[in-house]
């Protein structure tokens, strides 16, 4: 089955006024989960991650500005629509940081096939949150990984309020797009995983950032969580929007939109 990313808009609309209880769904054709197999992340572990009305997640990338997918966000323009939750792992924690958006940036040339980046500038600032650092190159786009979101823990739950972790394995390009019948794009996408399953993401961590650290121990923004079939299961990897391919357009863009 080749990506839907027409569903996937279709199904963000449908949940988007869940904020507190669901997210985007991440894969195509069947919905299902967020972070299944993970287990919940502990309050400041990630705390540039942040919640975002439309039912997709984020990362605070400056200040004032928000790394998403694409596919979460509408053509670029002022957008003054998209509300978020920023500062606590769990969605009903009263010390959230609430915020809107003023403006998104959506990956010039974005059809719905690769390019699934988006930017979305806040009204103001967001004080005292450290920002998630990009890869300064491809270097890092290997090992193991982190991915993180708020949603469903298997195929048909309910979501969770609860943010969540897991870890998955690099898969080699060649290997993912056999799995989806050659549908990937090499350059613009990274694919992680188990082939035996058990450890995904899905319904509600669209947008979400997959991590590594650096040598030097910080933080690098890997992936956006892009699409995939089904949730943790045999044979399908996670697709994500490989950053680095993107970083200098990401830098450059976040750059103009706070200047």
């Amino acid at each position: 089955m080749r990506r839907n990313p027409a569903l996937l808009v279709v199904l963000t609309t449908l949940i988007a006024a869940l904020l507190t209880a669901s997210a985007a769904p991440a894969h195509a054709g069947d919905v299902g989960t967020d972070i299944v197999g993970g287990s919940p992340a502990a309050p400041g572990e990630f705390p540039w991650m942040v919640r975002l009305s439309m039912g997709c997640n984020g990362s605070l990338v400056h200040a004032r500005v928000v790394l998403t997918a694409a596919h979460c966000v509408g053509e670029t323009g002022p957008d003054a629509t998209i509300t978020g939750v920023a500062g606590v792992t769990d969605l009903a924690d009263p010390r959230a940081i609430r915020f809107r958006s003023d403006f998104v940036h959506r990956a010039p040339g974005y059809d719905g096939y690769g390019k699934d980046w988006a930017l979305i500038r806040l009204t103001t600032p967001i004080p005292g949150i450290p920002v998630l650092a990009l890869p300064e190159s491809a270097a890092l786009d290997n090992g193991m990984f982190t991915i993180l979101g708020w949603g469903s823990t298997c195929d048909g739950c309910a979501p969770s309020r609860q943010l969540r972790k897991a870890q998955v394995p690099y898969v080699r390009d060649d290997v993912c797009a056999e799995a989806y019948g050659g549908d990937l794009i090499w350059a613009e996408e990274i694919c992680a995983g188990y082939a035996e399953g058990g450890v995904d993401f899905c319904q509600g961590d669209s947008g979400g950032p997959m991590l590594r650290k650096d040598p030097g121990g910080t933080w690098r923004q890997i992936g956006i969580i892009s699409w995939g079939i089904g949730c943790a299961r045999p044979g399908y990897y996670g697709v994500y929007t490989q950053v680095s391919h993107f970083a200098v357009a990401i830098r450059a863009a976040i750059a103009q939109l706070t200047a």
